[in-house]
């Protein structure tokens, strides 16, 4: 018989509360005469929740590499349903009452999301620090950069279509892999829907596996990491926009607002402000480059289109205007001192044009390296395939 659901559960030392999850999970199975399977991902637990779960009728895979995200992964891999609904092996979350999850799933959903602040949270299942800060943030963040509309992150109940879902080939091992399901969903285009969910407070009495801090930076760092444009692009602009505004009003001389005179040393923090601008961009355009060959994020028609223009001649085009505006004020600033004996000069209009100069130098170089960076990256998508043979088959 074909199955069409399977509910996939990854465990490590889940003794105290797997059968219970197991047992939730077939009253499910029956009593919506739903064809399905419980499979359990063991990611090397000691207590014997093996044999827990193979007593209570589950499937049990082992998965050698460590991680939630690589138990999750093997287990997505060897389901045999057509959808898939995971959820922690904790006892937190109610594996009898999935009907919304696998109706959306029917309905052409290819992820559904719980929403653990819809449904109900009982008292002392969610510590303070995660409910009042880290979802709310990450959630945030996480509809901020990629859009999503969803308002819970990070719930560990979420149901999806197995052959969409294994199309994307998730990368991440640990606790990040919850985000990088939802935001490659999102990047591909996916249908992605949110039902409630309950959450129950934690049935084991060992501390869970989830550690607060380190795996919120995770999953904060895997949100920046997949975004190029708010990691680098945004705050690149800003910078750079920032430092030419300040070095612009004050290359003239200097600018007194109140009783606050701003001089020399602010118009330096304004050239320096523009040269991190600029490579902060240069990231951006490097690492989007990066991505969308190798398909960690989709190419997108008007970016590609903005990329093809910047081939490496003219980049190295702008790059060698810079430099000679630069080196050209960099040989006037020496002529002038020249002029004087190399001896005193004034300190103020010299040192203007001196570190607008070096400015324009570093600028210049920063864009050449890059245009060769990028274009050694693109390598790999311009490679001929190797010829079909006898031999290797097509």
């Amino acid at each position: 018989m074909d199955i069409e659901l399977t509910i996939l559960i990854p465990c490590l030392n889940e003794a105290e509360t797997l059968a219970t999850c197991i047992g939730k999970s077939k009253l499910f199975l029956e009593i919506s005469g739903i064809t399905g399977e419980v499979l359990v991902a063991d990611n090397g637990s000691t207590d014997g929740s093996q044999k827990i779960a193979a007593d209570m009728g589950a499937r049990v895979i082992s998965v050698p590499t460590k991680g939630y995200g690589a138990a999750l992964w093997a287990g997505i891999k060897a389901a045999k349903g057509k959808f898939v609904i995971m959820g922690d092996a904790d006892d937190s979350y109610d594996f009898s009452s999935l009907s919304l999850f696998v109706g959306k799933l029917r309905g052409g959903a290819d992820l559904v999301m719980g929403n653990r602040f819809r449904g109900g949270i009982a008292p002392g299942a969610m510590p303070f620090l995660h409910r009042y800060l880290g979802n709310p943030v990450l959630s945030f963040l996480g509809r901020l950069f990629f859009d999503i509309h969803i308002g819970d992150f990070h719930c560990g109940l979420r149901g999806f279509d197995r052959e969409r879902m294994t199309s994307l080939e998730l990368r991440t091992t640990g606790m990040e892999f919850a985000s990088e399901m939802i935001v490659r969903s999102a990047l591909a285009g996916y249908r992605i829907e949110e039902v409630p969910a309950t959450l129950a407070k934690d049935g084991r009495s060992r501390p869970p596996h989830l550690r607060t801090w380190r795996d919120g930076w995770r999953h904060l760092s895997f949100l920046l990491v997949y975004s190029p444009k708010w990691l680098f692009l945004y705050p690149g602009l800003a910078i750079m926009l920032f430092g030419v505004l300040v070095a612009g009003l004050l290359l003239p001389g200097k600018m007194r607002v109140g009783s606050v005179d701003f001089d020399i040393h602010t118009f330096a923090v304004g050239c320096i402000s523009t040269l991190v601008g600029v490579q902060a961009i240069s990231f951006a355009v490097t690492a989007r480059r990066l991505a969308t060959i190798y398909r960690m994020l989709p190419q997108v028609r008007r970016f590609t289109s903005a990329l093809d223009a910047f081939t490496l001649e003219r980049v190295l085009l702008v790059a060698l205007v810079c430099l000679a505006i630069g080196l050209a004020g960099f040989v006037w600033c020496i002529v002038s001192w020249m002029s004087l004996g190399f001896g005193p000069i004034q300190y103020s209009s010299i040192l203007r044009i001196l570190l607008v100069s070096l400015t324009a130098i570093a600028i210049g170089i920063q864009l050449a390296l890059t245009g060769f960076l990028s274009a050694i990256l693109e390598i790999p998508a311009k490679m001929i395939p190797p010829r079909s043979t006898p031999e290797n088959g097509p």
